[in-house]
């Protein structure tokens, strides 16, 4: 078959192993690196990729061949837990956190969540979706191609309809493919006078299968934690979202451990989040219901702590992980997916094939789309991260730099030198 386009004389090509679901454990540990290879395309899809030189038989009278001696290749990277959509920001806060208040009294305050919820209430469409699209621009250059997107800054109907809608259209006009999070539960809001139980219970009645009439996301999340809701309050929400069919995630164990392993397991949630208190128990149940960890090593940074998630541990338990932004306006404001792959090795002790592997094909899994994206396989879509380095290594070593310098999406060049096109 002939190629329309090849990307060719890479010195490595990071090819992770593709046997139809996530890396757990060990296997995190492999990886086909391909020296001197080339990538070839056909109708924005992977055709084929190999060492050497491309065979005569790929390349046609309009086959179009880019030069890429010297650099590495991997699949587009997916940043699978993100909070893109919310307004206003919350730089007021940093001097608080610098005199050690803590995340969770800065929100009995009234600050946190609650203060992007009053910001994002009050913004437009407009002020909502150009936000948005500024941080996935920023995504893009730094090789994101696939962006998981929660909702959770509105605590109500109007709001939260509002940020889906935001979501869904920029994954019609941007490049970046985006999957949808309904997350209502994430506070509980002000004028419930902190009666969670009946916040859940109008989200079950009301919302949630509002959010599934209007196809508006694809997974629902539930913010388990001291001080917000509780693993019954979790489980009675989760249960009632996957009755109605929606997949499942959860933020467990972020601060506190009380429960929300527990649910994740028992329900089979696709992944669990943050997972900093995770305990031994906690990371063998998740492991026994095939739960994947999704770990945000930059929010651990963010708010200058040292309680990062027992990566480790978990692959020693033979779980799957993933690494992500957490990009939102509080507890981790970062668009820059690097850095937190950089993270995962210095902070998480992960060798750059873990990291990786995290950041593609087991993050391909955690958003549902690991049939199309996150690794090289023929027939996958041509999401490609073009990187100045010459091997898997030298992205995680030279750190805080982005080193991305070309990324293709659907087999299309949508970023070259860190530029959009």
């Amino acid at each position: 078959m002939i190629a329309d386009k090849i990307l060719t004389n890479f010195s490595q090509i990071f090819c992770p192993i593709d046997n139809g679901q996530p890396l757990k454990g060990a296997e995190m540990d492999q990886a086909d690196v391909i020296e001197n290879g080339f990538i070839a395309i056909k109708d924005g899809k992977i055709l084929k990729v190999a060492a050497g030189e491309p065979e005569t038989s790929l390349i046609g009278s309009h086959t179009k061949i880019v030069d890429y001696s010297g650099k590495l290749a991997s699949p587009g990277l997916i940043d699978c837990h993100t909070h893109l959509v919310y307004g206003g920001s919350r730089e007021n806060e940093f001097a608080k956190k610098l005199n050690g208040v803590s995340y969770l009294d800065i929100l009995k305050e009234g600050g946190g969540i609650l203060s992007t919820v009053r910001s994002t209430r009050s913004a437009s469409f407009e002020n909502l979706y150009d936000k948005s699209k500024r941080l996935l621009d920023q995504m893009i250059i730094h090789g994101v191609t696939t962006v998981e997107a929660k909702s959770g800054y509105g605590l109500n109907w109007e709001t939260e309809k509002r940020q889906l809608e935001v979501v869904k259209e920029l994954n019609h006009n941007h490049p970046i493919d985006l999957v949808s999070t309904f997350m209502a539960a994430h506070a509980v809001p002000p004028e419930f006078d902190g009666d969670g139980d009946a916040f859940i219970e109008m989200i079950i009645a009301e919302m949630l299968p509002q959010v599934k009439e209007e196809n508006l996301a694809e997974f629902c999340d539930i913010f388990c934690e001291t001080g917000v809701f509780t693993a019954k309050q979790s489980f009675r929400l989760l249960e009632a979202a996957k009755e109605l069919g929606f997949k499942l995630r959860i933020h467990a164990d972020e601060i506190d451990s009380i429960g929300g392993v527990d649910v994740a397991a028992e329900l089979k949630s696709v992944s669990a989040e943050h997972l900093m208190a995770a305990t031994d128990e906690g990371i063998k149940k998740m492991s026994e219901s095939g739960v994947i960890g999704n770990l945000l090593p930059g929010t651990t940074f963010s708010l200058m702590k040292d309680t990062y998630a027992p990566a480790k541990k978990m692959l020693e338990a033979g779980m799957a992980i993933t690494l992500s932004t957490d990009s939102n306006p509080g507890s981790c404001p970062t668009s820059n997916i690097q850095f937190i792959m950089q993270l995962g090795c210095f902070k998480m002790y992960l060798t750059p094939v873990q990291v990786f592997n995290a950041v593609t094909i087991n993050a391909a899994y955690s958003v549902g789309l690991g049939d199309t994206i996150g690794s090289f396989k023929e027939g996958k879509l041509a999401d490609i991260a073009i990187w100045d380095a010459p091997n898997v290594d030298y992205p995680l070593y030279f750190f805080a730099t982005n080193l991305v310098q070309d990324v293709y999406k659907h087999g299309e060049l949508v970023s070259k030198n860190h530029q959009i096109l």
